[in-house]
C-alpha cells in the first residue's frame, strides 16, 4: 500500500500539470507580469533583487531543512543524493548567486513574486520529499551527463529558457518521476509563452532583427 503521503505527492504533480496548462492558456493571451512586461501590471512594486532572493528561497530552504532536521531514508543512496544535489545547485545560483548579479532590474509585482514563492514553496516539497523519502533508483542509475554547448542565441531568441527547459527535463529524465516531469511540464508551460512574447518584442523593436532566429528550438520553433 502506497504511504498516504506519495499519494499527495502524485496529486501536487497532477495539479502542478494542469496548473502549467493554465498558465500556458493565459500567458498566450497575457504579458508576463515580470520584467520588461512588468509595467503593463498595476498594484505595489518590489525591488528586482530582493524579489528573486525571497521567491526562489523556499526552494533552496526545502532541501537543506531535509538534509539538517530529518534523516532522510532515500539519501543514503548516491543516485538519490546526486539527483537532490543537481537541483539544490540550481536553486542556491537561483536565490544567493542570480539576484546580486541583476544590473538595472525593473521593480516586480508584488503578485508575481507571492506567486513565485508560492509556487518554489510547493515545488521545493515536492521535489525534496519525493527524493529524499519515496524515490528508488539502482546503484547505477548515474550514468555519464551530456551537455548543450554553443552559440545558440544565434539560432534562437530565448536560449536561457532553452536552456533551463533542458535543465529540467533532463532531471525530469534522470529522476523518472511523475513529480519531476510534471515541473518540467510546468517549466515549459510558463516559459514557451515569454520566449513567444520576447520575440515578438525583438522584431518590433529592432528592424534588423534576424528574421531567420526561431523562437526556442534552434531551426523549428
Amino acid at each position: 500500500m502506497e504511504p498516504e503521503e506519495l499519494r499527495l505527492l502524485d496529486a501536487f504533480a497532477y495539479l502542478m500539470m494542469l496548473t502549467g496548462c493554465v498558465c500556458f492558456a493565459l500567458l498566450l493571451r497575457l504579458s508576463s507580469p515580470y520584467g520588461r512586461y512588468a509595467s503593463q501590471w498595476p498594484g505595489p512594486r518590489v525591488p528586482a533583487r530582493v524579489a528573486w532572493a525571497l521567491q526562489e528561497l523556499p526552494a533552496l530552504a526545502w532541501p537543506l531543512l531535509e538534509c539538517t532536521c530529518a534523516s532522510p531514508q532515500r539519501l543514503d543512496r548516491l543516485p538519490n543524493r546526486v539527483l537532490l544535489a543537481m537541483y539544490l545547485v540550481h536553486y542556491v545560483h537561483r536565490s544567493l548567486i542570480f539576484p546580486f548579479l541583476i544590473r538595472g532590474g525593473k521593480p516586480m509585482p508584488l503578485v508575481t513574486c507571492v506567486l513565485a514563492f508560492l509556487f518554489c514553496t510547493c515545488n521545493g516539497y515536492l521535489q525534496t520529499r519525493y527524493l529524499s523519502w519515496y524515490a528508488v533508483y539502482a546503484e547505477d542509475w548515474v550514468t555519464q551527463p551530456c551537455f548543450l554547448a554553443g552559440g545558440l542565441f544565434e539560432y534562437i531568441t530565448a536560449a536561457n529558457y532553452l536552456g533551463e527547459v533542458v535543465e529540467w527535463c533532463g532531471f525530469a529524465l534522470a529522476s523518472c518521476s511523475l513529480q519531476s516531469g510534471a515541473f518540467a511540464l510546468f517549466t515549459l508551460t510558463v516559459l514557451l509563452p515569454r520566449a513567444k512574447q520576447h520575440h515578438r518584442w525583438y522584431l518590433e523593436k529592432f528592424e534588423d532583427y534576424p528574421k531567420s532566429r526561431k523562437i526556442l528550438i534552434p531551426f523549428l520553433y
